[in-house]
C-alpha cells in the first residue's frame, strides 16, 4: 500500500486513519518494512523533515524504495530502475545461453522473445541520463549477439533485421503506444485525468520517442 499526500501533517492523518483501520479489523502493520520518502521540488532538498510514525514506531526516511518491482527514487529519476532492468536482462541473457546453445535459431528467436523483451515498467522511464539508458541499449544488444553467436561488433539493425526480430527503439515505442492505449479506454477517473493532459512530462516523453525514432537525447 502506498499513501501520498502534499504535506507532512496530510500524511499523518492518513497514518492516523490506517492505525485506526488495522486496530478495528484485528489487523497489524509491518513497521519495519514501512519507509517514507519525501519527492523533490526541482533542486530543492528538505532535510530537517519532521518524523512520522505508525503504531508508535518512527518511520525511516529514505531515498528510493522498490514498489511492485520498479525502483522510484526522491528526485523522480529512472536511473536506478534502468540499471535493474540491465542487470535482470543481463541474468537472463547468460541462461538462455548457457542452456539453449545448441538450439535451432527459430527456437533462439522464440526464447528471445519470451525473456529478453519484457523491458519491465519501460513506458514509465521519462528522466535518465543518457548513460543509463545507453548501457541497457548496449546490454540488448549483445545479449542477442551472445545468444546466436554473433561477431561482437556486427551492425545491430542488421542482425535484427535478418532474425525479424524488434530493436531496442522498436521495444520502447510499442510498451509506450501500449500504454497510451490502455489510459485512453481505462474507467479509472484518476487515469483519465492524466491521459487527458498532453503537457505532462511523460507524454512528451513518449510522443518524443515516436518523433525521433525513439533514439532520445540530452536527458537530465
Amino acid at each position: 500500500m502506498v499513501l501520498l499526500s502534499p504535506s507532512v501533517s496530510a500524511m499523518r492523518r492518513l497514518l492516523c486513519i490506517c492505525e485506526k483501520y488495522a486496530w478495528t479489523h484485528g489487523l497489524r502493520y509491518n513497521v519495519k518494512k514501512s519507509e517514507v520518502m519525501v519527492f523533490k521540488a526541482g533542486s530543492k532538498s528538505y532535510t530537517n523533515v519532521p518524523p512520522l510514525y505508525l503504531c508508535g514506531a518512527t518511520l525511516n526516511r529514505v531515498a528510493s524504495f522498490k514498489y511492485l518491482g520498479h525502483w522510484v527514487s526522491e528526485d523522480l529519476c529512472d536511473n536506478i530502475d534502468i540499471e535493474r532492468e540491465r542487470r535482470a536482462l543481463s541474468v537472463r541473457c547468460n541462461m538462455l545461453a548457457r542452456r539453449f546453445a545448441r538450439c535451432t535459431e527459430q527456437v533462439k528467436v522464440t526464447l528471445f522473445k519470451a525473456f529478453c523483451q519484457s523491458f519491465y515498467t519501460c513506458s514509465l522511464w521519462t528522466k535518465y541520463t543518457q548513460r543509463a539508458y545507453s548501457a541497457l541499449r548496449v546490454q540488448y544488444n549483445n545479449a542477442f549477439r551472445i545468444l546466436f553467436r554473433l561477431p561482437r561488433h556486427c551492425s545491430a539493425s542488421a542482425m535484427f533485421a535478418a532474425k525479424s526480430v524488434d530493436g531496442f527503439h522498436a521495444i520502447l515505442r510499442k510498451r509506450c503506444a501500449s500504454t497510451m492505449r490502455r489510459l485512453r479506454a481505462g474507467s479509472n477517473r484518476l487515469l483519465s485525468v492524466f491521459a487527458g493532459r498532453w503537457d505532462s512530462p511523460m507524454w512528451r516523453h513518449w510522443m518524443r520517442l515516436h518523433t525521433e525514432g525513439g533514439r532520445v537525447q540530452g536527458l537530465a
